[in-house]
């Protein structure tokens, strides 16, 4: 399997050699595989990250960015975390998510990682697009974003009854965006410095807007934080289709569905798929080129990146965390603070059972988690394969059975149709998933050299081949496919060392808050998935950039958001 983790040995000697690699990353990083003593500057930092994923990644280039001395370690051998892209026979894959808008947005409503991009300099070249080609009981169309094209299809597979539904829907929540959107993530920090750098810049802003919507709409307005479902519900939706709908587009921003997720975060994808002139966006080099982007902010300000460098353990003294020990032994001292971009299970394990307390840590094992994933990583020739294939696909097999059950919905992208780069020529690459919905306990204890794993990872795999087969038409043989990777729930533990292979945290809204950024250990604050509503690449983005920014004093905060004119 491509998607490899090299254990990390020896701590880095950290000077950078000239760029020469086409992806920004340098062609190779020192790293002291003996165990000796280092020349130069001792193995320390400020800030000591752990984790290459987008928010250890936007956390760390930020600090580097406010002038912090700031080392990222990463047991891969490639940054990006479950975002990294990887290469077989000329064929470059995305390992995680395909699917993108916002980042050519500027200004307080962008796209949390646009801003952060945009306070480091750096841009992404992307193909824009606005249709993605959807398989469901009722049919198979090409669904596009914007405020009338799907009312088309809505007319054609679910009625009118729908269309006045879906419109009435609308309606109400798209109004309702400029309060969900109007503190730009890149404003918010973790202490009460927020009350200069977001309440007094943007409140006066949101009050307005909350007053423009008149009575009705705000009283929306203090729905935002309570699950999309009462809004649903209040609207009186009856339709099934709308509804499946909802739960559907739900499920794929925050891997639950519209009773759990947050009215907040639906209401901000809403105004960003269904306003006149939107679009979706590719990366052109593919998502690892988000990755790079990032790291290419992290050098620009002297920020370091160790891979291959496997932190087995979070050091604390005095209920301080003061550093990290590395696989080998080794320890990295952080002068101010160690941050995680491990989960939040994973985070835990690192840590000394005796400096935690137990409230927190049997808070933290009673928090519910997504379920893993199956992947199927293809690369085929394009021959007999209709030219017009769009890159996003998404295949709903039983509406009765919930978007959020095992082997009912298949995600599929095909990058290469926008970025032919990604394949050799004539040849296409293809990235089909489970989205956080395969059972890890089918998997857990099995040997992966065992006939049993096999035969299971063949079955459960099936699922992905039929829908597949069934999107790329006649004209697609998986026999005749050059590369055939398929990923289990054990491939997504060991390779993106995620606990039980999670996709993240199923915190329902209403039933729950996520954790935050800080933790009971003095000096220790988590970025990620596991910290921030929303799981996606805009809420780990976000997470990252609220622990740097509440890393420094509110005067560099100010700043940096005066440069960027937010």
């Amino acid at each position: 399997m491509a998607l490899r983790l090299s254990g990390g040995i020896g701590c880095p000697l950290l000077f950078q050699r000239p760029n020469n690699s086409k992806s920004g990353i340098p062609t190779s990083f020192a790293t002291n595989s003996n165990h000796q003593s280092f020349p130069g500057k001792p193995c320390e930092a400020d800030f000591v990250v752990i984790g290459s994923g987008i928010g250890g990644l936007c956390c760390a280039s930020l600090l580097a960015r406010y002038e912090q001395d700031v080392l990222v370690l990463e047991s891969h051998d490639l940054p990006g975390g479950a975002a990294h892209s990887f290469e077989i026979k000329g064929y470059k894959f995305d390992s995680g998510p395909s699917l993108f808008s916002g980042f050519q947005s500027r200004g307080p409503q962008a796209n949390p990682l646009a801003q952060v991009l945009d306070a480091l300099g750096e841009s992404l070249p992307c193909s824009t697009y606005d249709s993605w080609m959807v398989y469901i009981p009722e049919g198979e169309f090409l669904s596009r974003i914007g405020p009338t094209e799907f009312l088309k299809d809505l007319q054609t597979y679910a009625g009118l009854d729908a269309v006045r539904e879906w419109r009435k829907l609308l309606d109400a929540v798209l109004p309702l965006s400029a309060a969900a959107m109007a503190l730009p993530p890149l404003s918010i920090r973790g202490d009460w410095g927020v009350l200069s750098t977001s309440g007094a810049r943007y409140v006066p802003s949101l009050l307005k807007s909350i007053v423009q919507m008149g009575p009705r709409g705000a009283l929306g307005a203090t729905k935002l934080l309570r699950p999309f479902s009462e809004i649903i519900d209040s609207l009186e939706l009856k339709d099934p289709f709308v509804r499946n709908w909802v739960d559907l587009l739900s499920f794929l921003l925050a891997g639950v569905k519209s009773d759990g997720i947050l009215s907040a975060e639906i209401i901000y994808m809403f105004s960003e798929w269904y306003k006149p002139g939107c679009c979706l966006e590719y990366p052109l080099n593919g998502s690892g080129a988000i990755v790079d982007a990032l790291v290419r902010g992290l050098q620009k300000f002297s920020g370091r990146l160790s891979l291959r460098s496997h932190v087995e353990n979070i050091i604390v003294e005095d209920g301080r965390a003061i550093g990290v020990k590395l696989r080998g032994g080794q320890f990295v001292r952080a002068k101010k603070a160690v941050v995680s971009n491990a989960s939040m299970w994973d985070t835990l394990n690192l840590l000394p059972v005796e400096a935690i307390p137990k409230s927190y840590q049997e808070k933290v094992k009673a928090t519910p988690q997504c379920e893993s994933f199956m992947h199927l990583h293809l690369g085929f020739d394009a021959q007999g394969i209709r030219e017009d294939l769009e890159i996003h696909h998404i295949v709903v097999n039983d509406w009765e059975r919930g978007v959020d059950s095992d082997q009912n919905v298949v995600l599929i992208s095909v990058p290469s149709a926008l970025s032919p780069n990604l394949a050799p020529k004539g040849k296409h690459i293809l990235h089909a998933y489970t989205p956080g919905t395969e059972p890890f306990e089918l998997w857990e204890g099995l040997d992966r050299s065992s006939s049993e794993y096999k035969e299971l990872k063949a079955q459960r795999s099936e699922v992905m081949w039929k829908a597949v087969e069934r999107v790329l038409g006649p004209g697609f043989d998986r026999e005749k496919c050059d590369v055939k990777l398929v990923g289990t729930p054990l491939t997504h533990k060991r390779f993106l060392r995620r606990n039980r292979g999670t996709y993240g945290p199923a915190i329902k809204a209403g039933q729950g808050s996520f954790p935050g950024h800080s933790t009971p250990i003095s000096q220790l604050f988590c970025c990620g998935d596991s910290t921030f509503p929303g799981i996606g690449v805009p809420a780990v983005a976000a997470s990252g950039a609220i622990v740097a920014n509440t890393l420094v004093s509110v005067s560099q905060h100010s700043q940096l958001l005066d440069a960027v004119g937010i």
